[in-house]
């Protein structure tokens, strides 16, 4: 299995290029692990990365981004 975004920069990849998807079929012992690669990438590359899954999470549980909450507490005076 490979990495879902391996640059993890969509935001910044032009909208008139298109990317192909390309699909391998292996065996599950012969499956490689991603650890290397995420590994040999910068750090700015796994949070970006990290944060792309982040937000789709979001959007896919609730519908949108999450926002601040507000906090309200009460005071006596």
């Amino acid at each position: 299995m490979r990495p879902r975004c391996r640059t993890g920069l969509s935001h910044a990849i032009n909208m008139e290029t298109h990317i192909a998807k390309v699909v391998t079929k292996v065996n599950i012992h012969q499956q490689t692990s991603d650890l290397a690669y995420w590994q040999a990438q910068s750090y700015q590359a796994r949070l970006a990365a990290l944060e792309e899954i982040r937000q789709e999470y979001h959007r896919w549980r609730y519908g949108a981004e999450p926002r601040l909450q507000r906090v309200y507490s009460i005071v006596k005076r």
